[in-house]
Order: C-alpha cells, then sequence, then structure tokens
C-alpha cells in the first residue's frame, strides 16, 4: 500500500495490540534478535521519508515500524533462556554462542530471516485490525539509523509502515502459477498446476 491517510492516527492500545503478536514470531532457539521501532510523530516519519528516497507512505503512515536485526542478542543468553532449567540452558548455551560468534554469515541469514518473520505476523495482524501495510526495503540504511538513533549492532532490516489506505494497491504485475513455484516431495516434481487467483 503507498497512499495513507496522513490523518488518520494510532492509539497506544492498537500499537500495543500489533506488537504483543508481532514479538511471538520465532527466533531460533529463542534469541529474539530483533528489536521493533515504533514511530507515530509526525516529524520523526518525515525525517525517515527522507532517509527512505521521499517515499510518502512513510511521512503519511499512521505508524513507521522500522525491525532492526539485534546483532548481539545471541550472547545475551540470560535474557531469552532466563526461564529455561539449568539442563537445558547449559545444553543451549555453547551451542548458540557456537553457531552464530564466528560465522558472520549465519548470524546475517539468522537475523534476516527473524525480521522477516516478525514483519509477516505485523503485516497480518495488522490487517486483522482493518490496517493496510507496505513492507520497504527502499531506504538508506544509515540515515534510518541515524535517524532512530539506532546502535551499531541493531541495524535496520526493513519498515512496515501501517494506515488507512486513500486508495486500492497497484495491481501485482504478475504472480508466477503453482506448477513453476511448488514441488511435492522434491524438487521439480510439480504436482499442482494452475494460476494463483485472488
Amino acid at each position: 500500500m503507498k497512499h495513507f491517510d496522513p490523518e488518520h492516527t494510532m492509539t497506544d492500545d492498537e500499537v500495543r495490540n500489533l506488537l504483543r503478536y508481532t514479538v511471538l514470531a520465532p527466533t531460533s532457539f529463542n534469541i529474539q534478535n530483533r528489536h521493533f521501532v515504533c514511530v507515530r510523530d509526525r516529524a520523526v516519519k518525515q525525517e525517515l521519508q527522507k532517509a527512505a528516497f521521499n517515499q510518502r507512505q512513510v511521512g503519511d503512515c499512521s505508524l513507521v515500524v522500522a525491525i532492526t536485526g539485534n546483532d548481539h542478542a545471541h550472547r545475551a543468553t540470560h535474557r531469552y533462556l532466563r526461564h529455561a532449567p539449568d539442563e537445558v540452558r547449559n545444553a543451549l548455551e555453547p551451542m548458540i554462542l557456537s553457531a552464530y560468534d564466528d560465522d558472520a554469515d549465519a548470524l546475517a541469514a539468522e537475523t534476516c530471516r527473524s525480521a522477516g518473520l516478525a514483519a509477516m505476523v505485523l503485516m497480518l495482524v495488522a490487517l486483522d485490525m482493518g490496517y493496510d501495510t507496505c513492507p520497504m526495503i527502499g531506504f538508506d540504511p544509515k540515515g534510518v539509523s541515524t535517524v532512530l538513533g539506532l546502535p551499531p549492532h541493531c541495524a535496520p532490516q526493513l519498515l512496515v509502515t501501517v494506515g488507512k489506505a486513500l486508495e486500492p494497491a497497484h495491481p501485482r504485475l504478475g504472480l508466477l502459477s503453482l506448477d513453476e513455484t511448488v514441488s511435492l516431495d522434491r524438487f521439480g516434481n510439480h504436482g499442482f498446476e494452475g494460476e494463483v487467483d485472488l
């Protein structure tokens, strides 16, 4: 959705409801390696719009959620294993540290997965609440980090704009058919056919 009602606002309760489900999105080992910066302030949204190549939906929406990846989260096992029994914590801690501490690619991939899962949950919950959304990767990460005061280990992964649409979304430019995108049991075994029509 690209065109939002700039006069519409979201209440604290609405934003809280949106986020209480979003934070349930799964993360590997429960590391919860993302942080959500929720922006409703018009002046901050205008600054974010500049960092997002002046795309209007950032300034006009009711809420911008910047989903950031916390590259240090996996090290803080006391945060996310706080309710784990000692034997579980003792088993998981070395596995987690060895999985991500010395493998920047694995850490980056995990950060991307966690942010993507959270974004999808956020978008579906927003839709259920009667809102429209637009996930965005079209922004200058350094600019967004500066506007939001993000620490170096919490880089923005994507922005999700939320609000009331003023007009329908642009039509899709074409969906691949099921036989192009789905395999059964083995790659290339195309058991489903047909166009996707929503």
